[in-house]
């Protein structure tokens, strides 16, 4: 089985179809799951969610997702963030709150477990430390969990005496090779490890393996739909720079 992992795509509809159209070309994908924050921080929201709804095989919401459909007090986000949380919940058709409303916190598909920030705590958590991934362990009972939220690709195995990091670089396969692990993609739509190509990943359950991938898009494009909307420059700035 070969999964298509997605997060984080932030209404980059750009860099989606870039991803998609790469996959596509690799060919082979069984399925695609999406973890969380389709919406918030972009400037085309319906299309990425419609796409979305195409494409997944399964998806789980993002703290920006429940933010645009009125589930998720923005106080706590930043002023960039919340200013365009705000602006992406106006932009949002019947369809697509319908469909964003409809996504879950965490779900299991074919043995793994899939949400957006962590299995103890799915909308907030920022996993990228090896002690949480130690006390996450109790909050899910499948191998392996996908997740994302951090916009930073990564993969880390559990075993009982330590946790074995792997910070890939582009078109690395890795080896599953621990009971217990996370995958994160790193971020479609808003990459934050100074990177600013797409990020995404295929896991292969049958050989149990994860490869990562860098996609270039056009960044200028996106940029412009955002300026148009009267999105923060901070939002329109850091794509050009992975921050």
């Amino acid at each position: 089985m070969r999964t298509l992992l997605l997060s984080d795509i932030h209404a980059n509809l750009a860099a989606l179809k870039a991803v998609l159209a790469a996959a596509d070309q690799a060919g082979g994908i069984d399925s695609c799951w999406v973890m969380g924050d389709i919406a918030g921080y972009g400037p085309q929201p319906n299309e990425c969610l419609e796409t979305v709804r195409e494409r997944a095989t399964a998806a789980v919401a993002g703290n920006h997702d429940l933010a645009a459909i009125g589930r998720l007090d923005t106080s706590d986000f930043n002023e960039a963030a919340a200013q365009a949380a705000q602006w992406t919940s106006r932009q949002l058709t019947p369809d697509s709150r319908e469909f964003a409303a409809g996504l879950p916190l965490r779900a299991e598909q074919d043995g793994h477990t899939i949400v957006h920030g962590s299995p103890r705590d799915p909308v907030w958590e920022y996993l990228i430390a090896p002690v949480q991934a130690v006390a996450n362990l109790e909050h899910f009972d499948t191998p392996g969990c996908t997740f994302g939220h951090t916009h930073v690709p990564m993969l880390m195995q559990v075993s009982p005496s330590s946790v074995y990091v792997t910070p890939p670089a582009d078109g690395q396969t890795v080896p599953i090779e621990a009971e217990r692990w996370y995958v994160n993609p790193g971020s479609v739509g808003q990459p934050r490890d100074r990177d600013p190509r797409a990020a995404w990943a295929m896991l292969d359950t049958g050989q149990m393996t994860v490869t990562f991938h860098r996609t270039p898009y056009d960044v200028s494009a996106t940029q412009a739909l955002m300026e148009v909307a009267g999105l923060p420059p901070w939002l329109i700035y850091r794509l050009s720079h992975g921050v």
